[in-house]
C-alpha cells in the first residue's frame, strides 16, 4: 500500500510538471512567434494564410475574411497574430519632408475608363485627388505608391497660371470648355484648359497629375531696344534710321492667364506683341519725316510721344500696362549726320557767342546796377543821418519840456503846500490868541471878583502879601537878628555891627 501510495503521488507530480511545462512552452511560443510589435516610425502589414480566396485580379483582400494582404495596417504596439492563420511585414512610415508633399497612386480597386487615370472615388484605382502633406503617413506599400513633389512657391511679384489638365474636352465634342464671357481659351470649371484665377503669392500644393502652373513674373519689365531688337526704318528722303531705347511695363494679374494662353510666355509676349508694333508703327511715321527731323529739333520727342501713346493703346486690351518708353540714341546715315552735325555746331557756336554777348551786357547792366546801388546807399544813409539828428532833436526837446513841466508842477505844489502851511499856522496863532484872551478875560473877570470883596486894593495886596508870606512866618520868628520886629525887615536898616579891634 506505501508503494502504491508513493507512485501515485510521483504521478501526479509528473503531471503537474507536465501541465507546467506544456503552459511555459505555449507561453513562450505566443509570445516569440505570435507576437508582432511595431516599434517607433514602422508599421506592420498583415497577410492572411487561410479563408476566402480572393476575387480574379484583386491584390487586397476585401476583409478580413479573405486570404491575402490586407488594406489596413498596424501602427506602433504589441499585436499578437496566429502564424499559422497570419503573415505579416515590417515597413517604415512614409517621410514627407518640409518643402514637399505626397501624391497617391492606388493600386487596387476598379479599373478606369480608357483615357482616363485619376481615381473615380475611394473604390477605382489610380491617381488620387488629394495630396499629402508634410510629416509621416502610414502608406500600405501594396495598396499604393507614393510619388513626392516639391512645393509650389510664388515669390512677391509673381502669380502663378494654373492649366486644368483633366476634365471636359471641347475639341473632342464634350461639354463646353470656355469660361462664359471670355475672349478665347480660358477654360470652365470641369474642363481642361487655363483657369482665369492665378496662384497669388505664397506656397500651394496642386496634384501635378490633375494641374499644371506656370509662374509669371508681373513686376515691372525693362526691355533694351538695341543690337538686334533696335527699331529701323526708312525715312521720307529715302534714309534708313536706326532708334535705340527701352521699353518699361509690367502685366496686368486678372488678365495674365488669358494673355499667356492666348501670346505665350514673356518672350513671346515681347517678339509677338510689342516689337512688332512698334516696328510697324515706326515705319509708318519714319516715313512721314525725312532724316533730318529725326536727328535734331522737335519731331524726335513727338515721333517719342506718339509711339508711346500707340503702344499704350495695343497693349491694354491684352492686360499689359506700358509704363514708359524712351528713345535713347536715333542714329542717321553718316552722310547727312556729318552735314547735320556741322551745322549743329556751328548754331551751337553761334548760340555760344550770342549767350557770351548776353553775358558781356549783363555784366555791363550788373555794374551799372551796382553804382546804383552805391549812390543809392551813400543817400539813404545821408537821409537816415539827417532823419536821426531830427529825431534826435525833437527828442531833447520833448525831454526839456517835460523838465520843465515838471519844475514848474513841483513848484506849484510847494506854492499851495506853503500856503497851506501859513494859512494852518494863522490859523493855530489865532486859536492861540483866542485861547490867551479868554485866559486873561477870566483871570481879569476873578481878580475883579475877589477886589470886590476888600475896601480897595491896598486890602487885597496885603492879603496877598499875607498869604504868601504865611509859609515863611516861621522862619521869620527864628533868625537870630533881632533888631527887627518879629524880623520884618520894617523901617530903614540898622547899622552893622563893627568887628572888636
Amino acid at each position: 500500500m506505501e508503494v502504491k501510495r508513493v507512485w501515485t503521488l510521483n504521478v501526479k507530480a509528473m503531471a503537474v510538471a507536465a501541465v507546467f511545462a506544456v503552459v511555459l512552452l505555449g507561453s513562450l511560443w505566443v509570445w516569440f512567434g505570435w507576437r508582432i510589435e511595431p516599434g517607433n516610425g514602422t508599421f506592420a502589414v498583415l497577410i492572411r494564410k487561410t479563408g476566402k480566396d480572393l476575387p480574379a485580379e484583386a491584390i487586397l483582400a476585401p476583409g478580413p475574411e479573405y486570404k491575402g494582404i490586407q488594406a489596413e495596417v498596424l501602427p506602433e504596439g504589441r499585436y499578437f497574430r496566429n502564424p499559422y492563420v497570419w503573415d505579416w511585414e515590417i515597413f517604415r512610415m512614409t517621410d514627407i519632408p518640409a518643402g514637399k508633399f505626397g501624391v497617391l497612386i492606388r493600386k487596387y480597386g476598379k479599373p478606369l475608363p480608357e483615357g482616363e487615370i485619376i481615381a473615380r472615388d475611394a473604390d477605382s484605382k489610380g491617381i488620387v485627388r488629394d495630396v499629402l502633406g508634410t510629416g509621416r503617413h502610414r502608406i500600405n506599400p501594396y495598396a499604393y505608391e507614393v510619388r513626392l513633389y516639391d512645393d509650389i512657391r510664388i515669390r512677391p511679384g509673381h502669380v502663378g497660371v494654373v492649366t486644368a489638365l483633366v476634365g471636359a474636352d471641347g475639341l473632342q465634342g464634350g461639354a463646353p470648355a470656355t469660361e462664359e464671357g471670355s475672349r478665347g481659351f480660358l477654360s470652365a470649371e470641369g474642363s481642361k484648359g487655363v483657369r482665369r484665377s492665378v496662384l497669388k503669392e505664397g506656397t500651394h500644393r496642386l496634384n501635378p497629375f490633375l494641374y499644371a502652373v506656370s509662374i509669371v513674373n508681373v513686376q515691372s519689365q525693362r526691355f533694351e531696344l538695341s543690337g538686334a531688337d533696335a527699331i529701323t526704318f526708312l525715312t521720307l528722303d529715302g534714309f534708313s534710321v536706326t532708334a535705340e531705347g527701352t521699353l518699361e511695363f509690367n502685366l496686368d494679374e486678372d488678365k495674365v492667364a488669358l494673355l499667356t494662353q492666348e501670346v505665350g510666355d514673356m518672350d513671346d509676349i515681347l517678339q509677338k506683341l510689342i516689337l512688332p508694333s512698334a516696328r510697324g508703327f515706326s515705319r509708318i511715321e519714319g516715313s512721314k519725316k525725312v532724316a533730318t527731323e529725326f536727328i535734331v529739333g522737335e519731331s524726335r520727342q513727338d515721333f517719342q510721344d506718339r509711339l508711346e501713346a500707340y503702344l499704350r493703346e495695343v497693349c491694354k486690351p491684352w492686360g499689359i500696362s506700358l509704363n514708359s518708353v524712351l528713345i535713347r540714341d536715333i542714329f542717321a546715315p553718316q552722310a547727312i549726320a556729318g552735314i547735320v552735325r556741322d551745322r549743329e555746331l556751328a548754331v551751337q557756336e553761334s548760340h555760344k557767342i550770342d549767350q557770351q554777348m548776353a553775358q558781356a551786357e549783363s555784366q555791363a547792366e550788373l555794374e551799372r546796377q551796382k553804382a546804383l546801388a552805391t549812390q543809392s546807399s551813400a543817400l539813404v544813409m545821408a537821409q537816415t543821418e539827417q532823419i536821426q539828428q531830427r529825431i534826435a532833436a525833437e527828442r531833447r526837446k520833448t525831454e526839456q519840456t517835460i523838465a520843465a513841466e515838471t519844475r514848474r508842477d513841483v513848484a506849484k505844489v510847494a506854492y499851495e503846500a506853503a500856503v497851506k502851511t501859513a494859512e494852518a499856522k494863522l490859523t493855530a496863532a489865532e486859536a492861540e490868541r483866542k485861547v490867551v484872551e479868554a485866559r486873561t478875560k477870566a483871570f481879569a473877570d476873578v481878580l475883579r471878583q475877589e477886589v470886590g470883596v476888600y475896601r480897595d486894593e491896598a486890602d487885597y495886596v496885603r492879603m496877598k502879601l499875607y498869604e504868601k508870606a504865611a509859609p515863611r512866618v516861621e522862619s521869620v520868628l527864628t533868625t537870630p537878628r533881632g533888631d527887627r520886629p518879629f524880623g520884618l525887615p520894617l523901617g530903614p536898616a540898622a547899622p552893622a555891627a563893627q568887628p572888636t579891634k
